[in-house]
């Protein structure tokens, strides 16, 4: 799910703030402690090859993020695709693998227990 930073409604349009609210943007409960996160990423980069091993070869942990600039294109286990770029809102549910398609920062907030797995295990892709 993606949502563009215009198309978020506004809740509130003060002198000095503006106040946009998404609802129903994804679900958290039960995921404990969450993780902030703040990535870097050259295009070409393509998770696919990382997630190997993962269950469905992919990763399972959800994220709730936005793109600070770039662009990415996830792959969901159903073969839809999406793709998110600057000032856009996301959530990734389970069940996904990311190609950054043009140089990208992006903050996400994670559960910290599944999403550490998931890097540990990129990790040791990536050390052999």
């Amino acid at each position: 799910m993606r949502i563009a930073k215009d198309d978020v409604d506004v809740k509130m349009n003060i002198p000095g703030a503006v106040i946009r609210q998404q609802t129903d943007f994804g679900d958290a409960s039960g995921l404990g402690k969450i993780s902030g996160e703040y990535f870097t990423l050259a295009a070409g980069v393509d998770t696919t090859p990382l997630f190997q091993g993962l269950e469905g070869n992919l990763c399972q942990c959800p994220h709730w993020g936005f793109v600070l600039r770039g662009q990415l294109t996830t792959t969901n286990e159903d073969g839809t695709q999406e793709t998110v770029k600057a000032k856009d809102l996301f959530y990734w549910p389970p069940g996904h693998n990311v190609k950054v398609d043009v140089d990208a920062e992006i903050i996400m907030f994670s559960p910290q227990h599944e999403h550490s797995h998931v890097i540990d295990h990129m990790i040791k892709m990536v050390n052999g």
